[in-house]
């Protein structure tokens, strides 16, 4: 069976209404982290599945997030963190390695294993881009849209 995930970062307080209405689609929703705020969570939750994890500006409200997961989703396996260099040195046959942090879409194959940071989905950082991504994963396989949301906002 077909499972849709809708994986974002970086919101930074702000759910802006374009990303909300892509995720009502989404069975599951995973946030790479820099939340920024417990209600938006609260709002994700009852979208679907959440798996989320703390970034950097998550101060003590998120106190109870995890820095890293580990899970698996339509036969795919995940390992999710909000920073790049705090991946796990043995990934065993994780396929899918998500991050956030440095509000820059990045898709690479990498070791034979997907490394995606979704970039940031909140306020524009730096001038760039607003994207976030949707997989499609169905028996151990996936695939892969790069959404953007906005170019060059000051929103």
């Amino acid at each position: 069976m077909k499972e849709k995930i809708g994986i974002i970062s970086d919101t930074h307080g702000l759910l802006r209404p374009e990303v909300l209405e892509i995720l009502k689609d989404c069975k599951y929703i995973l946030h790479a982290g820099d939340v920024n705020k417990d209600e938006i969570l609260d709002v994700l939750r009852n979208m679907g599945n959440l798996y989320v994890v703390r970034g950097n500006n998550d101060k003590d409200w998120a106190e109870n997030l995890r820095i890293s997961l580990s899970f698996t989703i339509g036969g795919v396996k995940f390992f999710m963190v909000h920073n790049k260099k705090d991946v796990a040195w043995e990934l065993g046959d994780t396929q899918v390695v998500i991050f956030g942090h440095t509000h820059k879409y990045f898709e690479k194959i990498i070791d034979d294993r997907l490394w995606l940071n979704p970039g940031s989905c909140g306020r524009s950082r730096f001038g760039g881009e607003v994207t976030m991504a949707v997989m499609t994963v169905e028996d151990g396989h996936y695939q892969m849209e790069k959404i953007i949301l906005a170019e060059n906002s000051r929103k």
